[in-house]
C-alpha cells in the first residue's frame, strides 16, 4: 500500500484509541498509533493494520449528535476522548465470516473537526461512485409461496435493510401466480428503469426470471428462439438471487452457501458472474432453458414423483428419492454429442471452477475467436454429423451438469469440475447396473472420492447433445459395454441382445421442472447471463484482516 497514492489521511480515534486511518484508490487502512503497553513488543506493526477493500465498502454515513448523546447520559464523562473528538463517521463494510458467509459491519471513527468528519464521508462517496458496476434500481421479484412460505418475512427482515443502508433503490412485486414474473418480464416491465433483476425464491423462481428476462431480450432483437443454432443475445441485466426455495442449488454453486445477507451483499457490491445457459430444443420447437441439472431417469423419475407430494414440502424430495431408487428402472436410447475443445479441461481433471477461474476467462477472452472457428468446423458436418459420438444403451441415469450442482447435502456436487461459463456442459451417462453399484454411485456425491470411477459411469464435456429414447419396434441391440464382465468394450453398439425395457420413457428434469417431450436436442450458449456473484471464492483468498 505504501507504492499507492494517499487519497486522504488523518489522526482520528477508533474505539477510545487514536489511530491513523488512509484512504487509497482500492483499499481504506488504518493502524492504532499509541500501542498500549500490554502488547509484546516484539510484535510487528503491520500486524496491526486493519483493512477494507474499497470495492467492499457498503456505504458510509456521518454518525449524527453521538457525542452529544453521550454527554447528556454521562456528564462527567467530557474529557473522555470521545468528547475531546466529538464528530463520527461510520464506514459499512463486508465482513467475511465462515464458509462463504458475508456480513454487514461497521467501523466509526471520530474527528476533532466538523469539516474534517464531513471530507472523509464526501471522499468515501466519490470513491463508491467511480464503482460503476453497482446497481442503484433494482426489480424485485418475492415468491411468496416457495419453500417454507418464508420469501417475503426473509426480504422484510434480511435483506431489504442491506439495500436500504446502501441506498438501492426498488421496485418490488410479490407474485400471485405461476410464472407471474416470467410474464410481467416478457411483456410488461420497463427493463431501461432497472440496473438488474433480482429474485427472491428457490431454483424454480429463478427460472421464471431467467426465461422471462432472456425471452424478453430475444424478441427485442428478432431472434427466433424456435431455432435450435440461433445466436441468442446476451442479456445485460444481471440476475440476483435471495434463497428462500425448497432448493437453491444455483445460489450455492455460485456463492458457496444460501445466506439471505451474503447474497444481498453480493449484489450491493456489484459483483458480476457470467454463466452458461443451456437451450433445450423438441423437433425444432423451443422447449426450456436451463443453467443447472438436465436429468433423464433416475432424476426425471425422483421429480415426477415428488409433484404427487407437494403437500410434504421439501421432504418429497427425499420420499421420493427413496422410491426411485427401489424401482431401479432403466432406459433405452441413443446420445449423441459434440465434444467440446480440449482447451476448456476434462470432467476429471479436479480444477474447481472458483471467482476468477482461469478456464472461464480464457473462453471468455476468446469467445469470438471461438466462435467463429466452430462454426466453420460445424457448416460441413451439420448433413453428415462428422465429429459427433453416438452411444446406444440402458441406462439408469442421463445428466447434463452446466455447473457442479453441489448444495448442503452434496458439497462437490454431480460434477465437481464443471464451470459456470466456459461453453460446455457435463454429459454424464450411468448405464444399467445392479442396484449395489448405484448406491455406490450414489454415495459418492456426498464425498470426495472419484464418482465417475465405475465402470458403469461415463463423462463427457460437450458442447452440443442430443436424446432419442428408443420404442419397442425401433430399438437397435443393446450395447454389450452395459456389463460388468466386460466393461472394456466400445460404447458403439455391439448388436448383441435386444430392447427388453420394463418402462419405455422416463422423463427429462429440467433444473427442477418436467419436459414433456423426451427426444431433446441441447446446445449451450456460452456466458449468455450474468449474476450478481463472483463465484465460490477459495477461503484462504478470502481472509481479509477487518
Amino acid at each position: 500500500m505504501e507504492n499507492q497514492d494517499k487519497i486522504i489521511c488523518s489522526e482520528l480515534f477508533q474505539k477510545q484509541r487514536k489511530v491513523e486511518v488512509v484512504l487509497y484508490p482500492a483499499v481504506l487502512a488504518w493502524k492504532e498509533i499509541e500501542k498500549s503497553s500490554k502488547r509484546s513488543s516484539g510484535t510487528s506493526e503491520s500486524e496491526h493494520v486493519q483493512t477494507v477493500k474499497v470495492c467492499e465498502i457498503v456505504a458510509v454515513h456521518k454518525t449524527e449528535d453521538e457525542a452529544d448523546a453521550q454527554l447528556r447520559s454521562h456528564p462527567k464523562r467530557i474529557n473522555q476522548p470521545s468528547q475531546q473528538y466529538p464528530h463520527a463517521f461510520t464506514v459499512s463494510y463486508v465482513r467475511r465470516t465462515r464458509q462463504h458467509l458475508w456480513r454487514c459491519a461497521d467501523v466509526t471513527f471520530h474527528c476533532a473537526d466538523q469539516q474534517i468528519c464531513e471530507q472523509w464521508v464526501q471522499v468515501i462517496n466519490e470513491q463508491l461512485s467511480l464503482l460503476t458496476n453497482r446497481p442503484k434500481n433494482l426489480l424485485v421479484y418475492i415468491n411468496p409461496y416457495g419453500g417454507k412460505r418464508r420469501g417475503e418475512r426473509i426480504y422484510e427482515q434480511k435483506v431489504a435493510p442491506v439495500f436500504r443502508r446502501a441506498g438501492i433503490f426498488t421496485d418490488v412485486i410479490v407474485t400471485e401466480r405461476a410464472n407471474h414474473a416470467r410474464d410481467h418480464l416478457k411483456m410488461e416491465a420497463n427493463l431501461d428503469d432497472y440496473d438488474g433483476v433480482v429474485c427472491v425464491g428457490g431454483d424454480g423462481m429463478f427460472s421464471e426470471i431467467l426465461h422471462g428476462l432472456v425471452t424478453r431480450i430475444q424478441t427485442d432483437h428478432g431472434v427466433d428462439q424456435n431455432q435450435p443454432d440461433a445466436e441468442l443475445v446476451p442479456c445485460s441485466l444481471r440476475i440476483g438471487i435471495i434463497p428462500a426455495g425448497s432448493t437453491d442449488c444455483i445460489c450455492f454453486a455460485t456463492q458457496g452457501t444460501n445466506d439471505p445477507v451474503t447474497s444481498a451483499l453480493h449484489i450491493v457490491v456489484g459483483d458480476s458472474q457470467p454463466m452458461d445457459v443451456c437451450s433445450v430444443h423438441h423437433n425444432g420447437v423451443f422447449l426450456k432453458y436451463s443453467v443447472s441439472l438436465l436429468g433423464y431417469g433416475f432424476y426425471g423419475d425422483v421429480l415426477t414423483d415428488s409433484e404427487r407430494n407437494r403437500w410434504l414440502g421439501p421432504a418429497r424430495y427425499d420420499l421420493s428419492g427413496f422410491k426411485t431408487f427401489l424401482s431401479h428402472n432403466y432406459y433405452g436410447g441413443t446420445v449423441s454429442f459434440l465434444p467440446a475443445d480440449d482447451n476448456v479441461g476434462h470432467p476429471r481433471d479436479k480444477l474447481q471452477c472458483r471467482s476468477g477461474c482461469r478456464i472461464c476467462q480464457h473462453k471468455h477472452s476468446s469467445k469470438d475467436e471461438h466462435d467463429e472457428a466452430s462454426e466453420e468446423k460445424e457448416k460441413p458436418a451439420e448433413d453428415s454429423d462428422r465429429g459427433w459420438s453416438v452411444i446406444h444403451g440402458k441406462f439408469i441415469a442421463i445428466n447434463s451438469a452446466s455447473m457442479s450442482c453441489a448444495c448442503p447435502r452434496s458439497p462437490k456436487g454431480l460434477s465437481p469440475s464443471a464451470h459456470l461459463a466456459d461453453g460446455t456442459t457435463d454429459l454424464i451417462l450411468v448405464r444399467k447396473c445392479s442396484r449395489l453399484d448405484f448406491f455406490r454411485h450414489l454415495l459418492r456425491h456426498t464425498n470426495n472420492d472419484d464418482q465417475f470411477d465405475h465402470w458403469f459411469v461415463e463423462v463427457h464435456r460437450v458442447r452440443k447433445f442430443r436424446f432419442q429414447p428408443w420404442h419397442p419396434d425401433l430399438a437397435p441391440l443393446e450395447d454389450a459395454s452395459e456389463h460388468p464382465e466386460s466393461p472394456d468394450l466400445s460404447p458403439i453398439s455391439s448388436l448383441q441382445e435386444t430392447y427388453d425395457d420394463r418402462t419405455a420413457e422416463s422423463s427429462w428434469n429440467c433444473d427442477g421442472e418436467i419436459l414433456h417431450h423426451t427426444a431433446i436436442q441441447v446446445s449451450v450458449q456460452c456466458q449468455l447471463i450474468r449474476l450478481f456473484a463472483r463465484g465460490i471464492e477459495e477461503q484462504q483468498d478470502a481472509e481479509v484482516a477487518v
